[in-house]
């Protein structure tokens, strides 16, 4: 039998980097409550989005990057007590631009809340202008 991944500070799980479907598929099954579903379907739009999307778990987060191989990415998400934060790398240049501002000028973020209704045709709009900008290489 396997031990459960740690969760970390805000219940964030801790997940071994790795590239591909099985690190982003422990994630999501490591994140706690409500937040697993939220994030399941947050894979299923970005995967639905932009075919051939290249994944990853890195510092704990799962990371998705346009499938052209340029090894950059256009967004995460995050567990944190109260919420998944969506990071949208070049969310500056969305059109309408997410909600939440970031230190770094050319990064916004989406919160996603206990009970709050996805807007998924918003997502889906943000993740497919998202994965045609410029991707951040980390």
């Amino acid at each position: 039998m396997t031990d459960a991944p740690k969760l970390l500070s805000g219940g964030n799980p801790q997940i071994a980097k790795g590239d591909g479907e099985a690190p982003i598929q422990a994630y999501i099954a490591a994140m706690p409550g409500w937040k697993s579903a939220v994030g399941a379907r947050l894979d299923a739009l970005i995967t639905a989005a932009v075919p051939g999307v290249r994944k990853a778990v890195k510092w704990n987060s799962p990371f998705y990057g346009a499938p052209d191989g340029d090894k950059t990415w256009f967004l995460s998400f995050h567990v944190f007590a109260r919420y998944v934060k969506i990071a949208f790398f070049r969310g500056a240049a969305l059109d309408p631009q997410p909600p939440e501002l970031s230190k770094k000028s050319d990064v916004r973020y989406f919160h996603i809340h206990e009970g709050d209704a996805l807007d998924e045709a918003l997502l889906t709009a943000w993740i497919e202008q998202a994965a045609v900008l410029p991707g951040e290489r980390l």
